[in-house]
């Protein structure tokens, strides 16, 4: 397994995404998950990323009992700042220094560890500023309960501003052939030596091929997602299907051919990147590490990076919210 570097962290070159483990992405099965887990380690992954939102804490559970008996042989990443103590139509995204606190608190104890990794602010936050919310997760590594801190979906300007505070390792954004928001900021990172931590990087699954709404189970936020339905949907095969004519000439899949382009990206942005495609089942993580030795050609890549301009639809009514 190749490694990467966030800031001072070194991480494999593909992390592993918890979230629809536990929350969004359809029913949870704990033991195909604890197993997935078990997998992604077995092949080198130790980069494993969850939130304290995901399942409501059901999430870190998890990946605490998966990791309990391998935690050496992984870096483990959860978020805070979405709370949704009130009900999720009236969530807020929280910094302010009493609630990073107790929210690392309560996340070392679902996890089962005396240190995180890496502590991200899951959201910009709605009731303090960055330098509030930075300096007490500053706080957290002066005790020795947090090794880095990253910061997810934040613009340039919030990022030099929580640098300034204190070094921000990584920021996680959703990145992939048809989401392109995080490259405006990677410049920033690129001079501040900041990694950056891709979600979604196979487009909820479109890219892949994999997704068919009509059988999606109405707990799967997919089911409502504005780029999965209708006309966007109908005009979005034809990114999905032009990602499909790249693979063939590999005698790959999709989803290896979107993993490669993303990871391609890092000579060209200047930045570390390690995606972090989540996954329940131990098949599709198998087919995702193996995108690791997927090399495209510069028309290849060229070919995939003007799909990005095709896109139909937000990409994610969530995208302030959970996820």
């Amino acid at each position: 397994m190749r490694t990467v570097r966030l800031g001072r962290l070194e991480v494999s070159a593909q992390g592993l995404g918890c979230m629809g483990m536990s929350e969004w992405y359809g029913s949870a099965d704990w033991d195909t998950s604890i197993a997935t887990i078990h997998r992604a380690i077995e092949l080198g992954v130790s980069l494993i990323d969850t939130a304290d939102v995901y399942g409501s804490g059901h999430n870190e559970v998890l990946v605490g009992r998966a990791v309990h008996d391998r935690r050496g042989l992984v870096q483990l990443a959860t978020k805070f700042g979405i709370d949704r103590s009130a009900g999720n139509d009236a969530r807020i995204i929280r910094g302010d220094r009493r609630y990073v606190k107790r929210s690392c608190e309560t996340s070392l104890l679902r996890l089962g560890v005396d240190v995180i990794d890496l502590y991200y602010l899951h959201r910009p936050s709605q009731t303090a500023e960055i330098e509030e919310t930075v300096g007490a997760m500053a706080e957290l590594v002066d005790e020795g309960k947090v090794r880095f801190l990253g910061l997810s979906e934040v613009d340039e300007v919030l990022l030099r501003r929580a640098h300034a505070i204190h070094p921000i390792s990584a920021v996680q954004s959703e990145y992939s052939i048809w989401t392109r928001d995080a490259e405006p900021v990677t410049s920033a990172m690129a001079e501040l030596g900041i990694g950056l931590v891709p979600y979604a990087p196979l487009g909820r699954g479109f890219l892949a091929g994999t997704v068919d709404v009509s059988t999606l189970e109405p707990s799967d936020f997919r089911v409502h997602n504005a780029r999965f339905n209708g006309e966007a949907a109908k005009a979005n095969q034809a990114i999905a299907d032009a990602v499909r004519a790249v693979a063939q000439r590999y005698e790959a899949t999709a989803a290896q051919v979107s993993l490669a382009w993303v990871s391609a990206q890092s000579d060209r942005l200047g930045v570390q990147i390690a995606p972090i495609p989540g996954t329940k089942h131990v098949h599709w993580l198998e087919q995702n590490v193996a995108a690791l030795d997927l090399r495209l050609t510069a028309a290849d890549l060229a070919e995939l990076d003007s799909l990005g301009k095709l896109v139909v639809g937000e990409r994610s009514q969530l995208r302030n919210a959970n996820r």
